[in-house]
């Protein structure tokens, strides 16, 4: 008997390209993808090189070593006409961060009141918070900004007609806010270290409440024993040191005040710009992640004899958080970068000092519109670092 033999060969399928195959394909594509943008990149430098060599201007950032040699109206930190640009940059990044910070603490508060105000039983504070909304959202920036300052700010009286507040100690004119200053003495010192400490224990004490809570479900008071830390501590390490602050009062002479501080009109109008338009777009986000939790909980939290306010605080808003949270970072990022428009109300920002003045003293606006951007970027990518560490924080715990 023959016993017929099997080419193992033949019934093996034929392998495939290696360019069918989706992983090396994939790899291929990628590299070609990145050769392309290298070659771009390299082109787009090459030709702005050559083209500033032919221009004769000179490349690099030793500038910023060299005297600025003009002024800055209002500066934080300390800078003279005979500051370098680097300090100059400082300034208009000082600035920038200054007025979007507190730019972003009024927008919250007010965007959370008007947000939930929306929601109201009343019509009259339905409506009023309705129309706020409708008409700062849908009015351009720049326009409110330039009614701020143009038809409201510069409108005040001069100096010697100002608007007299608390006691005569606060005037208000075309000039900006002046406010009494206040100079630190000797024990300043451990007054701010009592709200430095105050704050870190408030700190430990509200993560200790929260594992607390979660573990037995009892509930410590948190927000009262951290104000008593952060205001009532300091409160009375201040009056045992005996106030040790002296005040500095304006006062009238000539054709304007003297001593004091002074609050600038341009910083106020971009304040007050940035604030009440990104509050509209938070009281919509607010508004929503109200809306969006279940009208169950509420009804559970009234069986449970829990008062409106009570519950809102309690049981709507810390479940509302989860849904509002991811918006509302790019209203964060929105501000930071609207900022930018103060060069229109004539605040120096960093727009305004390192990417209007500077660039065009120094001619290297490559250099300066380049380290602008990386600046903005860097300040994006931080708030949406935070607030994305936030939200982890509220994210819905399952256990």
């Amino acid at each position: 008997m023959t016993i017929a033999t099997i080419d193992s060969s033949a019934s093996q399928p034929a392998r495939a390209s290696l360019f069918y195959d989706p992983v090396i394909r994939g790899v291929v594509f990628q590299v070609l993808l990145a050769l392309f943008i290298i070659y771009l990149v390299y082109s787009g430098v090459t030709n702005a090189a050559n083209n500033l060599a032919r221009a004769g201007i000179a490349t690099g950032f030793g500038f910023l070593n060299n005297r600025a040699g003009f002024d800055i109206g209002q500066s934080l930190i300390p800078y003279t006409a005979n500051s370098t640009y680097r300090q100059a940059f400082f300034v208009g990044l000082t600035n920038t961060i200054f007025v979007a910070a507190i730019g972003i603490f009024f927008a919250t508060i007010l965007g959370f009141i008007v947000g939930i105000a929306r929601l109201s039983k009343n019509f009259l504070v339905r409506k009023v918070a309705e129309v706020y909304v409708e008409t700062l959202r849908n009015i351009p920036l720049l326009l409110q900004l330039l009614f701020w300052y143009k038809a409201v700010l510069s409108a005040l009286p001069a100096p010697r007609g100002s608007i007299e507040m608390f006691n005569s100690s606060v005037f208000l004119n075309n000039r900006g806010l002046i406010m009494p200053q206040y100079i630190a003495e000797a024990g300043a010192s451990i007054f701010y270290a009592s709200i430095a400490i105050g704050i870190a224990v408030a700190v430990v004490i509200a993560r200790w409440a929260k594992k607390r809570q979660m573990a037995t479900g009892q509930i410590f008071p948190t927000i009262r024993v951290a104000l008593g830390l952060i205001i009532g501590v300091p409160l009375v390490v201040l009056f045992v040191l005996g106030v040790p602050f002296t005040a500095e009062y304006p006062e009238l002479s000539g054709f304007n005040f003297r001593g004091g501080t002074t609050i600038r009109p341009e910083f106020m109008a971009l304040l007050l710009g940035l604030s009440l338009y990104t509050a509209a777009f938070i009281a919509e986000i607010v508004r929503a992640g109200i809306l969006a939790v279940s009208k169950g909980q509420t009804e559970a939290a009234f069986s449970l004899g829990l008062r409106p306010n009570t519950t809102m605080r309690l049981v709507i808003i810390p479940q509302a958080l989860r849904v509002i949270i991811p918006p509302l970072t790019s209203q964060y990022l929105n501000l930071t970068k609207n900022s930018s428009l103060a060069i229109a109300v004539g605040y120096p920002d960093l727009v305004s000092v390192f990417s209007g003045t500077v660039a065009n003293q120094t001619g290297q606006a490559v250099e300066v519109i380049s380290i602008t951007m990386i600046v903005y970027l860097t300040l994006s990518l931080l708030t949406s670092a935070f607030m994305n560490w936030f939200n982890s924080r509220v994210a819905l715990v399952e256990r």
